[in-house]
């Protein structure tokens, strides 16, 4: 899929999680379902960074344009060591290593520890990466129009602003994790999601997608995972735009809703 619906499948994924979270005696408090929903948004845009071409790259300037050239050789070198007798070698590594589960969970957990031993200031770099790429994905035509240092100063007023009422006392720090010194442990969750939802909208594309590598399926490791091949679609066909999309409005705005005690 393309970057707008993997955002908007990301927002949709956690505020679904919200009204989990409440129908489990566990609510979510505004600000963590607000946060974990624009993060997650953002997360969703993560596993493209194997990829030169996509919003991802653009969102950080030169600095995203390098780290993307990084993770790809990284990804092609990983699949190539890797691969099964009957999987051809790759001279590059899009959707390989990271659009996987290990990679997944290797992103989310390295948050969650960067946000509990690096302090205050971690978790403003954590939420400022994931709001710039919120404003990239969700706000994707005005920030094609707009300079990068508009959309920084956005994301960087955002996370400012996100951190000032998460620090509040009863407004989610600890939120799940209530114990001194593991608060917001939970930051690594919504990125977790994020790139699951990102695999999981790729395996329904033409390509699919190798989520559950390294374990074999029918002799390979990077099996492409997917829907029967005549219900997938080439990412930004109608199917995406016309259909999935506004979808994932309906089913975020219904979460959020369950999740905040209007419904249900």
């Amino acid at each position: 899929m393309m970057g707008p619906a993997h955002s908007l499948s990301g927002a949709a994924a956690w505020l679904g999680a919200g009204a989990a979270a409440a129908a489990l005696d566990h609510p979510m408090p505004w600000p963590v379902l607000l946060a974990g929903a624009l993060i997650c948004s953002g997360a969703a845009l993560a596993p493209d960074l194997d990829h030169k071409s996509a919003t991802i790259s653009r969102a950080f300037g030169p600095f995203s344009r390098l780290l993307c050239g990084v993770i790809d050789k990284l990804s092609e070198a990983v699949y190539n060591s890797t691969r099964g007798q009957g999987e051809r070698h790759r001279s590059g590594g899009h959707r390989t290593l990271t659009h996987t589960w290990p990679w997944a969970l290797f992103l989310g957990a390295g948050f969650s520890a960067a946000a509990v031993f690096g302090g205050r200031w971690a978790v403003l770099v954590i939420l400022f990466i994931h709001m710039v790429l919120a404003v990239e994905g969700l706000l994707w035509r005005a920030a094609r129009v707009s300079s990068d240092i508009l959309v920084w100063l956005l994301g960087a007023t955002s996370a400012w602003s996100l951190a000032g009422v998460l620090d509040q006392p009863g407004n989610g720090a600890n939120w799940l994790f209530s114990e001194p010194g593991q608060e917001y442990l939970w930051l690594g969750l919504p990125i977790v999601l994020g790139a699951l939802v990102h695999n999981i909208g790729d395996a329904i594309t033409i390509s699919g997608c190798p989520i559950l590598w390294p374990v074999p399926i029918s002799g390979k490791r990077w099996y492409p995972l997917g829907t029967p091949r005549f219900m997938r679609f080439r990412a930004g066909a109608w199917v995406e735009t016309r259909l999935l999309m506004p979808l994932f409005m309906v089913l975020g705005g219904a979460g959020a809703l369950f999740a905040l005690g209007f419904i249900g």
